[in-house]
This record gives structure tokens, sequence and C-alpha cells, in this order.
């Protein structure tokens, strides 16, 4: 994120990290323990994305506005520069990530898939065609795609053998939703946005400091927003992951209206089970670059290490304990919450 002789960046990047820890470890869950079933599904949704762009607009209000005399000396190419570069690398990740992700993991066509996923697509009403290919891994499924490539849904051929048909069209299911409800496209919009806030942060200061009269007034405001902008981008980057954790919630809706609730808890059930069990898979998928895509991203919870899965044994899932603090900083929900959510949904 900054370059290592960059002491200025190094500095205000620590601050934050340190603000983003105090925050998850204090306040996060505290606020979410008081929140908690207060708001539907999609409330929630609607709330946090509205946090999001608020906070980001008026830190950037902030700084644009209340801080311009400073920037007046200056300019404002430089910053806008940096913008254009942040939003310019994400657009260039996101159409280039789907040919990556083929040639990472071997995506092939396979007829068998394809017509399940026709069909689990035809039941959902989507609009559009999608692509299914089998890929190498452990069990798991994710949905990719852009504009020029298409729409994928990708399932690893541990995933075919570890699920029955209903519980595949469940999994296949949860990745349609994430096309229908263009998640790609919005968490990409969402996850610039800390980005902008974190390098305009930075350069605020790195402009305040090297401003010809640093005693000014306005390049003291400046600094002072400069280092707020960072802190803050570390609290939307929790928000962020917030946001994402809630689209894995409406994905599994996806999941369990293509064929049913029991078959989409089964389903995520026995992918928590075979990770508990295989250490060297846990491993494998915990470092994995496109993790944030899985169906099943690992938050830590105790359940004993079945992968064939029985009613009673989800109920044991469901009653177990998981970390707080490592649940505020994953892209995807503890599956104890995912299979109790399940339970609630009205389909």
């Amino acid at each position: 994120m900054f370059p290592i002789f960059d002491p200025i960046a190094f500095g205000l990047y620590l601050l934050g990290y340190i603000a983003m820890i105090i925050i998850a470890v204090v306040i996060a869950p505290k606020v979410a323990s008081s929140i908690s079933g207060r708001f539907t599904l999609y409330g929630a949704m609607a709330l946090t994305a509205v946090l999001i762009v608020l906070t980001t607009a008026f830190v950037i209000y902030l700084i644009v506005i209340v801080a311009a005399p400073a920037l007046a000396e200056y300019g404002w190419g430089f910053i806008l520069g940096m913008i254009f570069f942040v939003v310019l690398m994400n657009l260039i990740t996101y159409i280039v990530s789907p040919f990556l992700i083929n040639v990472t993991y071997g995506a092939r066509p396979d007829p068998r898939l394809q017509e399940i996923v026709d069909a689990v697509a035809s039941r959902l009403g989507a609009p559009f065609r999608i692509k299914a290919v089998v890929v190498d891994g452990p069990p798991n499924a994710f949905a990719y795609g852009n504009f020029l490539t298409g729409r994928y849904v990708a399932v690893t051929s541990s995933m075919l053998a570890l699920t029955d048909r209903r519980e595949l069209e469940a999994v296949i299911g949860h990745e349609i939703g994430h096309h229908l409800h263009r998640d790609n496209a919005l968490m990409l919009l969402f996850g610039v946005l800390p980005s902008i806030l974190y390098y305009l942060g930075v350069s605020s200061v790195r402009i305040a400091l090297s401003s010809s009269n640093n005693r000014n007034n306005n390049t003291m405001l400046l600094a002072a927003v400069g280092i707020l902008a960072v802190v803050v981008s570390f609290l939307v980057q929790l928000l962020v992951l917030a946001f994402s954790r809630l689209r894995e919630y409406y994905a599994d809706t996806a999941g369990a209206k293509a064929a049913g609730k029991e078959a989409m808890q089964f389903a995520l059930a026995k992918i928590h089970k075979f990770y508990f069990s295989n250490p060297e898979a846990h491993e494998t998928i915990s470092g994995d670059k496109f993790r944030a895509l899985f169906i099943y991203a690992l938050v830590n919870a105790v359940a004993n290490p079945f992968i064939t899965v029985t009613r009673s044994e989800i109920e044991e899932i469901k009653r177990s304990s998981y970390s707080v603090i490592q649940e505020i900083f994953s892209t995807h929900p503890p599956i104890p919450k995912r299979l109790r959510f399940l339970d609630q949904l009205q389909i």
C-alpha cells in the first residue's frame, strides 16, 4: 500500500492500523451486539452502504472544501492524479482478474455442471447466461466475471464429490445470487473508497508538510484533515467488510430459494467440517488471494471434524463458538451464524 522508504506513508498507515485494531477490539463488538436483530437483512445492507458512502463523502468534503486554501499553492493535479491512479488500478484488476482466475485454477467447461447451473439459473429467474466451469482446489465455489468475459460460476472438483445434487444446487444458487445482486461490481465500487481516502490523507499530509509556509493555519488544517482521512479509511474498510458479510447472507437466500434452506445448511456444514478435518486445505484457502470470492472463507469456530453431516451435527455447529474479532476482519460471516440465519429465513 505504501513505498517502504516513505516514512510519512508508513507512519500514517501504522496510525490507521492501530486505530482500526482499537475500533475492532473495543468498539465494533459492542456496537454489533447493541444493534443485533434490530434491522432486517435489507435494512442492515442499506444502512451499512449509506454509512460507507456518507463517511467517505464527508471526509472528501473536508479535504476539498475546508482545506481548499492550502491546496491552492500546491495545486490539485497531484491529488486528482492519485485518485485517478487508485480507481484505474482497481478497474484493471476487475477486468484482468477473470483471465487470471481461469489460468490460476485451471478452469474448464463441464457439460454436467453447465446443465445444473442452467437449471438453477432458470429457477432463480436469471436474465443472463452463466458459464459453468470446474476448477482445481479443495471444496469451494465462487462467482466471477465482467462485461468482457461474461459471468462464471466455478465449482471445485472436490466440491462436486462432497455434495449431493440438492446441496450442489444450493451452492450454485448462492453463486448465481452474487451475479443477480451484482456483488462483484458493487464490492469493487465500495472497496475502492478506503483506498481513495487513505491516499488522499497521505497526499494531504505530504502537501501540508512540504508547503512553503507550513505554519499557516490552512496547512495545519490540511495536515489534520489528512490524518483524519487515513484513520477513517481504516474505519471505512471495516464497514466494507461488514457489507461483504451481509452480501454473503443475501447470497445464501438465493441458495435457499434454489434448493431449500436445508440443502443450503447441509452444504455449508459439509464444507465447514471438511476444512476443520483437513488442516492442509485450511492453510490453502487461508492464503488464497481470491478467497474473498469463495462461498466459504475461514472464521474459526469450534466444531467436531466430521465430513458426513447429520441434522444433529448441524445443530452442534450452530451452537459453536467463534471469534468475534476474527469475524470483524473477515469478508464472510462465521458458519454458525449463517446456519442460524437460514433457520430464520422466510422463503
